[in-house]
């Protein structure tokens, strides 16, 4: 399936959430080859509870982007990605971001592979892993979890991946003030930033931690 598979009316509402983010409108091209690849692949191996393509839109992309302005170039760990979100809307959003797609799921798995090569990721790699049995300590400079677990839990099966200095940013619905108060011991919230995605009823926030 390509993108000129979808209806018409997805299009325009993925060019009108880049424009309202102040994203580049030449993204939107990958991004509905990602997003027909996924709807394709959701029919036979239930890779999302969302079905939709127009909510897949603003649930999965835009969510997704939401965060793309406070990923800096480096590398990146996207922990329990599903069929790849946050990591592969980041990786097409930020060539200069080198994107690890942590999932242990092995149909979610096979299905990133297929999306990495056919949109040519070439700074996409997928890793078939429970994120605690990654054995790549200290080699990320950010790690992120979009819907995976606690922040504490997120620390306690991820935090070995991050270098020194490195940071988890952890996408959350509401203010998070219980999650952040049990957080580990030398784990300390920087700070906590409000997202607005278009079409997303609800509130959003993108939590940053630094390590011990």
């Amino acid at each position: 399936m390509s993108e000129h598979n979808l209806p018409p009316a997805v299009a325009d509402t993925l060019q009108r959430g880049l424009a309202d983010m102040g994203l580049a409108a030449e993204l939107a091209p990958p991004l509905l080859r990602y997003l027909a690849l996924l709807h394709r692949w959701n029919q036979t191996y239930n890779l999302t509870a969302v079905r939709d393509p127009q909510e897949m839109v603003t649930r999965h992309l835009l969510d997704s982007l939401a965060m793309q302005p406070h990923v800096a170039d480096g590398t990146l760990a996207d922990l329990g990605t599903g069929p790849g979100l946050p990591g592969i809307p980041l990786a097409i959003a930020c060539p200069g971001l080198q994107v690890t797609l942590v999932e242990s799921n092995g149909k979610k798995a096979r299905f990133m592979r297929e999306a990495v090569r056919q949109l040519q990721l070439g700074n996409a790699r997928v890793a078939e892993s429970r994120a605690e049995a990654l054995d790549e300590p200290g080699q990320y400079d950010q790690i992120t979890a979009r819907a995976m677990d606690t922040l504490e839990g997120i620390v306690r099966v991820g935090g070995h991946l991050l270098r020194p200095g490195g940071v988890l940013l952890a996408m959350k619905g509401i203010h998070p003030h219980e999650e952040i108060a049990a957080l580990p011991a030398g784990w300390r919230v920087r700070d906590v930033v409000p997202l607005q995605v278009p079409g997303l009823s609800g509130e959003r926030h993108l939590v940053t931690i630094t390590g011990p």
